[in-house]
């Protein structure tokens, strides 16, 4: 399957996603800075340069700034499994897109910054937490429609659910990517090693 291309963004879409950016690229460097409590929706409004009303047009809540890019990441996600190579099973797209995201975000500047804020406050853990769930039940959807069963059969909703814990697992070892493969192994084979 190959995706729909779309028209290039008009002026105003651009004019919306760069403002849109300016307030994460903002919000970010507070958080960094100041930490997450200490800084206000309005602080970081002016910091953007425009009017608090402007910043909940773009971003629902003061958590949703730090993880802008929620919507795209669960639409890769869906594209994943829904525009997979032909031959390639819905659990090697899967491995294979959250590699290139996990490897990509550990190498990217900042990130011990990122993950340190996000861990070190309770609200956005709690927040990211949440998106993981959103995401969870999105891609358990995917899952039924390839498969044909259903959305909420456990073992759709158990199998999303461990794919998106595994970059999670991943994370925090010194190679996450051999680390995020041997998790996809588990996935596919279980546990006939372990005497449980």
């Amino acid at each position: 399957m190959t995706a729909v291309e779309q028209p290039p963004p008009g002026r105003r879409e651009r004019k919306k996603a760069r403002t849109r950016q300016a307030l994460a690229d903002a919000a970010l460097r507070l958080f960094l800075e100041r930490g997450y409590d200490q800084v206000g929706v309005k602080d970081v409004a002016e910091a953007a340069d425009v009017s608090v009303t402007t910043l909940f047009k773009h971003f629902p809540s003061k958590e949703a700034l730090v993880f802008d890019q929620d919507a795209e990441q669960r639409a890769a996600l869906l594209a994943a499994v829904r525009e997979r190579a032909d031959g390639t099973t819905v659990l090697d797209a899967l491995r294979t897109h959250l590699r290139a995201l996990l490897v990509g975000v550990h190498e990217a500047p900042g990130f011990r910054e990122f993950r340190a804020l996000v861990e070190g406050t309770p609200a956005l853990t709690e927040y990211a937490h949440r998106m993981w769930l959103r995401h969870e039940e999105a891609l358990a959807g995917a899952l039924a429609e390839e498969v044909g069963g259903a959305a909420d059969e456990v073992a759709v909703r158990s199998l999303a659910h461990f794919v998106l814990a595994a970059p999670r697992l991943a994370g925090g070892c010194a190679d996450p990517g051999a680390a995020l493969d041997a998790v996809f192994v588990r996935l596919r084979q279980g546990w006939p090693d372990l005497d449980v």
